[in-house]
């Protein structure tokens, strides 16, 4: 036993011979455990984020002014425009607008025409037209071409009026088969294409 005793403390003499043998070369080492944790600096704690915070309005126009001092050039607005074709014209509806509209230029044309006929009128050309046509084709039987009395307001308003009725039938007629010829030839070309863009 005595014997085990001294191996032992043979062993302790040689643990700290080379203790002191480190200590003398590179100085007095601190060894510490891997297992125990780490002390962390003092400070609040701030969780990760998955998501960044969104930019404030000052930190939008701070980029804006950014990008226009980089780029040299103001943005302007960019104008919406849409391109669309017209691929069917329904006759039906076509003929519809043409007879209201062909209706409503015939009213304006014999309203021109009395409006037209009360200012020659009141001019006196009739008169004066009249007079030099009677005196030329006049004889000594008889008086001549009457002019003033063949241009006479009523006979002027049913002349004009007849010519609108004839608009309207025409032009209505003429609208109807316009949309069917469009259709037959949008069946080849696609039709017309419009390109229709956004007010400002």
């Amino acid at each position: 036993m005595s014997g085990a005793t001294g191996a032992g403390s043979a062993t302790s003499g040689a643990n700290g011979a080379r203790g002191a043998a480190t200590d003398s070369k590179g100085g007095a080492t601190a060894v510490s455990d891997p297992r125990e944790p780490q002390p962390q600096a003092a400070g609040p704690y701030h969780p990760p984020q998955a998501y960044q915070a969104p930019a404030g309005p000052g930190t939008q126009r701070g980029e804006q002014q950014q990008r226009v001092a980089r780029t040299g050039a103001r943005t302007t607005p960019r104008t919406r425009k849409a391109r669309l074709r017209v691929a069917k014209a329904d006759p039906w509806s076509v003929m519809k607008v043409s007879f209201l509209l062909s209706i409503a230029l015939g009213i304006c044309t014999v309203i021109a025409a009395a409006v037209l006929w009360m200012v020659m009128d009141a001019m006196g050309v009739f008169s004066t037209v009249g007079g030099t046509i009677s005196e030329a084709t006049g004889s000594n039987e008889g008086n001549g071409f009457d002019l003033q009395s063949f241009l006479s307001l009523p006979r002027v308003l049913i002349f004009t009026s007849v010519i609108a009725v004839i608009d309207v039938v025409l032009a209505t007629a003429l609208a109807t088969l316009g949309a069917f010829i469009y259709n037959l030839s949008a069946g080849f070309v696609g039709g017309v294409e419009l390109t229709l863009a956004e007010d400002e």
